[in-house]
């Protein structure tokens, strides 16, 4: 297990998980702060006990839907954050295994498939962080090298331009293209890469 959580392509996999996970329930998240729906046409004339009912009926209790949306986008944010992502891992759990429960007792298609992979990613998280989490259960904790990968500053800015550029764009635009979205995303966190293969490789002057 030290190997694993040593290997530099597995604590790689760890940040970008983060991120991903986190910013879907960021992009998830404003529509239902904004007290808005998820599409544009509303579906009060849905059929009982259809995934339209069901969002429509969630929709129009007002609060509980805003709330839903601050609960994904704190989750979110910590993850996106690096630092706090064992926060965020344990805050998102219940979260997206609700969602994940919701998707496979309705009829949302291949919906079940993503919040499956979803719900596997934050399991895998927790196991990733569980020598410190194993707390709150009652067994002592063990601690974990600081010096890797993943404590590394340049995740922290990464998941904080990531999370900024997600949540300023929901705010600002009701219609979305969701391909333009993942896009930047994309762009935005493999640059994180190449920038902190470079620093890395720049030697540091002595202090005398």
């Amino acid at each position: 297990m030290k190997q694993i959580r040593l290997n530099f392509w597995t604590q790689l996999l760890v940040v970008y998980t983060r991120m991903m996970l986190g910013g879907g329930f960021v992009f998830a998240s404003i529509i239902k702060i904004k007290g808005k729906r998820f599409t544009t046409v509303s579906h009060e004339d849905a059929p009982f006990g259809t995934a339209m009912h069901f969002f429509e009926t969630m929709y129009q209790t007002g609060i509980y839907w805003q709330f839903l949306g601050w609960g994904q986008l704190i989750a979110g944010f910590l993850l996106m954050t690096q630092r706090y992502a064992k926060l965020g891992a344990v805050i998102n759990f219940p979260i997206i295994l609700n969602v994940f429960i919701i998707t496979i007792s309705m009829d949302f298609n291949y919906t079940p498939g993503i919040t499956g992979m979803m719900l596997l990613a934050n399991i895998g998280l927790l196991l990733w962080h569980w020598d410190e989490l194993k707390i709150l259960v009652n067994l002592p904790p063990t601690s974990t090298a600081k010096n890797q990968l993943v404590n590394e500053p340049i995740w922290e800015i990464t998941g904080l331009i990531l999370f900024s550029f997600t949540a300023i764009y929901r705010l600002l635009y009701d219609r979305y293209d969701p391909v333009f979205w993942f896009l930047v995303c994309l762009a935005i966190g493999l640059a994180a890469l190449p920038i902190r293969q470079f620093s890395t490789k720049i030697p540091r002057q002595k202090i005398i």
